[in-house]
């Protein structure tokens, strides 16, 4: 079993940045996949980015161009950088890790945007 630990979630004016962070307990293999999904109130959660093990990156089109995904393995993190943020990134985000083995899921954390 690994855990993910997510830090880096707050509350932010519009058009500021935020920097999540996700930890795995064990390391993270070549074969692995990371990325981020969030949930708004009422709304289902929805994949934000992600990025292979060979490093390609795939976003949401309400976040590209605004937010950069990337990893570093020898850290077994993967990092979230959000800039321009608007009041429709408010959700619970959650890094996800997606093994041969099966999926992870950290914790959660709020993120939210004022007007």
């Amino acid at each position: 079993q690994v855990q993910l630990v997510e830090s880096g979630g707050g509350l932010v004016q519009a058009g500021g940045s935020l920097r999540l962070s996700c930890a795995a307990s064990r390391s993270i293999s070549s074969t692995d996949g990371m990325g981020w999904y969030r949930q708004a109130p009422g709304k289902q959660r929805e994949l934000v980015a992600a990025i292979t093990s060979g490093g390609s990156r795939n976003y949401a089109d309400s976040v590209k161009g605004r937010f950069t995904i990337s990893r570093d393995n020898a850290k077994n993190t993967v990092y979230l950088q959000m800039n321009s943020l608007k009041p429709e990134d408010t959700a619970v985000y959650y890094c996800n890790l997606h093994t041969y083995f099966g999926d992870y899921w950290g914790q959660g954390t709020q993120v939210t945007v004022s007007s």
